[in-house]
């Protein structure tokens, strides 16, 4: 996106027009006037852009060159600006000049110094794994993106500051949770709050684009701090810094004579220190360079979204084209009618019992309930795609439309709760027969979260679609976190040890897979059962060998203790014949 990174109000590059519009029109006047006695344009004038920009640049006024179409003159202009400013966007061209942000001021000095924080502490704490490195990392991050909007004079509104705390509690479960696919989706949960806190985007597009204003973010921020760097390098005071340099090397010198004396002497401090300060070698070296350099980009680009963040919320998208009443509402009448069925006949073996339906199907237990969450799962998300098509081409010419929309849509939205409510039924009864799984709960999980989309839709069909964008947002972020403090890996071994106690029988294989999370609930089990259920997870520990404190979770300092306290007894050859254990080699 074009960018003014020095503030400058009558730079070319700089401004935030309302409109695309008004961009391409400052960019054609400022860059397409045709000096007198020039031969004209060629009548294909697209095809030869370097020719008619070279004839065409400078000036004011003027209209495009002979032979180009004015839309494509402006179109050409704008990516001329563009590319001559230096930023670029991975959004369509419309779209980025509506989101074009606001010139930025200088660069705070307390923003460079949390952005050389920021990369520091990546580069330090990232090397050995997540963990409370993480939030050691975002912490200058943070901070340095409160600063610049501080010298940027933006206010925090309550929207911001709730996804801010949200992003935290998101970035809290790598610290929380040893299993990495939780930890996984809460980063993808918290670039959305962070990017929705910074750019305090409330629209659709906005929602859905704003984490990819990191990206341009990123660019424009490190060309914002070298701007910086190069203000601050021509007039540095050496009497004011030089002291300041002096006193940090004297005190870096002392920390390291006196803590290698300190350690020398006495092997209980050595110990402490050794735990305390990451161990670093030439080996990693390239490493912690990359995580260094991304930690302070990521810095500065969060920071410059602080300081201009880009107007994700002007992207505007036409509705489709409103149609009749019968031609929208005899297809959805036709599939309420359908769900309906289906509906009727869940509720005849809700109340009629399995064991009629299994006879006269001819099915397994299991089988039956197999055999439909899957399609329920798919009817579920192409019930949403139905209704966000239903929605573009609705009826609106008056408020008796808008009612009659609101009864079908509504109606579906009930029905298909129905069959949420079914699916998760068929997968009690399929955990029920053969236990819980990561897949399992993963599915389940899954089908929760659109059950409440689905409950959302509603709520904004009653009191308006203005906050479903941020609701949205919020309920899948909450989804994420509640998925992550849960502790799924925890769930799977809690469920299955409650079945063993109840039917004997276990699946010991399994849980050679799941992560250090597991181990309180495996705890519980008789030996020698509970050391082959400990055991993978024991040799995984055991390969990792000595964590630092800020790369290592809560779940993973639990299970470590649990395991030195009670270790792996049983050996591989008495785990074979137990269970399913058999199907595992070492």
């Amino acid at each position: 996106m074009p960018e003014n990174t020095d503030g400058e109000p009558g730079d070319a590059t700089g401004g935030s027009p309302a409109d695309p519009e008004q961009s391409a029109q400052s960019a054609q006047s400022a860059q397409s006037t045709q000096p007198p006695g020039e031969p004209e344009a060629a009548a294909d004038g697209p095809a030869v852009p370097a020719q008619a920009a070279g004839r065409h640049a400078g000036g004011a006024g003027a209209g495009p060159p002979p032979g180009w179409d004015p839309k494509a003159w402006q179109a050409y202009q704008v990516r001329r600006q563009r590319a001559t400013s230096g930023a670029w966007s991975i959004v369509p061209l419309a779209w980025a000049e509506a989101a074009r942000p606001a010139p930025a001021g200088p660069v705070p000095t307390a923003v460079l110094l949390a952005a050389a924080a920021a990369g520091l502490a990546s580069g330090l704490f990232l090397g050995d794994g997540l963990g409370l490195g993480l939030l050691l990392a975002v912490v200058p991050a943070a901070v340095g993106a409160y600063f610049a909007a501080r010298a940027a004079r933006r206010r925090a509104r309550p929207w911001s500051v709730a996804w801010a705390v949200g992003c935290v509690a998101l970035l809290a479960v790598p610290a929380l949770r040893d299993a990495d696919w939780p930890s996984a989706l809460a980063l993808l949960a918290a670039v959305l709050l962070g990017a929705l806190s910074l750019h305090g985007s409330r629209t659709w597009p906005g929602v859905l684009l704003s984490p990819f204003g990191f990206v341009d973010s990123a660019v424009l921020g490190i060309r914002w701090a070298w701007s910086g760097l190069r203000s601050r390098g021509s007039g540095v005071d050496r009497a004011r810094w030089l002291p300041v340099v002096k006193a940090a090397a004297v005190a870096l010198v002392l920390l390291v004579l006196f803590g290698t004396l300190f350690a020398s002497a006495d092997a209980a401090f050595a110990d402490l220190l050794d735990g305390l300060t990451p161990e670093i070698s030439l080996g990693d070296g390239p490493v912690r360079l990359v995580l260094f350099l991304l930690g302070a980009v990521l810095a500065l680009a969060a920071a410059r979204a602080a300081a201009a963040p880009s107007r994700w919320d002007r992207i505007r998208i036409a509705p489709g084209k409103a149609r009749s009443r019968v031609e929208w509402a005899l297809p959805l009448i036709v599939l309420d009618l359908l769900f309906a069925g289906f509906n009727a006949v869940q509720l005849a073996v809700l109340f009629g019992g399995y064991d009629k339906v299994l006879r006269s199907t001819g099915l397994s237990y299991a089988e039956y309930a197999r055999q439909g969450f899957w399609q329920l799962l798919w009817a579920t998300l192409l019930t949403l795609a139905v209704i966000a098509i239903a929605l573009r081409w609705a009826p609106r010419s008056g408020a008796g439309d808008r009612r009659f929309v609101r009864v079908v849509l509504g109606t579906l939205c009930v029905l298909t709760l129905v069959v949420v409510a079914s699916a998760l039924r068929r997968m009690d009864l399929y955990v029920d027969a053969y236990g819980l799984t990561r897949l399992r709960v993963s599915v389940a999980a899954m089908e929760l979260w659109l059950g409440l989309v689905i409950v959302l839709i509603m709520a904004a069909g009653v009191l308006g679609a203005r906050r479903l964008p941020r609701a949205f947002a919020a309920g899948a972020a909450a989804a994420v976190l509640a998925f992550g403090l849960l502790s799924p890996d925890g769930m799977v071994a809690e469920r299955n040890a409650a079945r063993f106690e109840q039917t004997g029988k276990l699946d010991l294989a399994y849980f050679q897979s799941l992560s250090a999370d597991a181990v309180p609930a495996l705890d519980r089990l008789p030996e020698p059962r509970r050391s082959c259920a400990l055991r993978g997870i024991n040799n995984d520990l055991s390969s990792r060998g000595r964590v630092p404190w800020y790369a290592m979770s809560l779940g993973e300092y639990r299970a470590r203790r649990i395991l030195r306290e009670r270790p792996v007894t049983a050996s591989y050859e008495v785990c074979r014949t137990l269970g399913t254990f058999h199907s595992r080699t070492e």
